[in-house]
C-alpha cells in the first residue's frame, strides 16, 4: 500500500531570510476562515471578504506559493495510536545545522528548531508509547553525531494548541 504524503515542511537551514509576505485584511481573514475549515469554498469566503471567487483563488494560490501558507488535515494523535508525546532539548558538539538536519529526517521527530540558551536544539517527539520513546532516544537521538546531551521533557497533558496566530 503506497504511504500518503505528509504534510511536512524541513526548512534548508541557511543565513538567508525567506521573503516576507505582506498581508492585507482580506488575506488575513481568508487566512482566518480557512483556519478553522480548510475545505471552505472559494465561493464563501468570496462573500465575506467583497471579493470574486478568481480573487480569493488567486490570494489563496500566491499565500501557497509563497510558502505563507499551508493548507492540511490537522489530527488527534491520541486518537491515531500515538500516546506519547515529549520535547527534547538537546545540547551538540559540532556544526549544530548538520546535527539538526540529521534529526529532521528521524519520523518521529515533529518539531525540529535550533534556538539559542542553555540548549543549541529542541525536538518534540511523537511516538506510539514509553517502548517507542526509548527506543527513539537510545537508538536514533542519541546516536546521531554531534549529540553531547539531551534532557526529555514528557508531555502529562496538553493544555493549548493553537494554529491562529498566523493572522495576528
Amino acid at each position: 500500500m503506497a504511504r500518503a504524503a505528509r504534510a511536512t515542511k524541513i526548512t534548508r537551514i541557511s543565513t538567508d531570510r525567506p521573503t516576507k509576505v505582506t498581508l492585507d485584511d482580506a488575506d488575513r481573514r481568508i487566512i482566518e476562515m480557512l483556519q478553522e475549515d480548510g475545505r471552505r469554498s472559494y465561493g464563501s469566503m468570496a462573500e465575506v471578504v467583497a471579493l470574486s471567487e478568481t480573487a480569493v483563488r488567486r490570494r489563496v494560490q500566491r499565500l501557497r506559493d509563497s510558502g505563507a501558507l499551508q493548507i492540511v488535515a490537522v489530527t488527534d494523535p491520541l486518537q491515531l495510536g500515538f500516546n506519547r508525546e515529549a520535547m527534547l532539548g538537546i545540547r551538540v558538539h559540532g556544526d549544530v545545522r548538520e546535527v539538526a538536519t540529521e534529526i529532521a529526517s528521524i519520523n518521529e521527530a515533529v518539531y525540529v528548531v535550533l534556538c539559542a540558551g542553555s540548549f543549541d536544539i529542541l525536538v518534540e517527539l511523537l511516538t506510539e508509547d514509553d517502548d517507542h520513546l526509548v527506543h527513539v532516544l537510545n537508538d536514533q537521538i542519541r546516536a546521531v553525531p554531534g549529540v553531547t546531551e539531551v534532557e526529555t521533557f514528557v508531555y502529562l497533558k496538553l493544555a493549548k494548541q493553537t494554529y491562529a496566530w498566523g493572522t495576528r
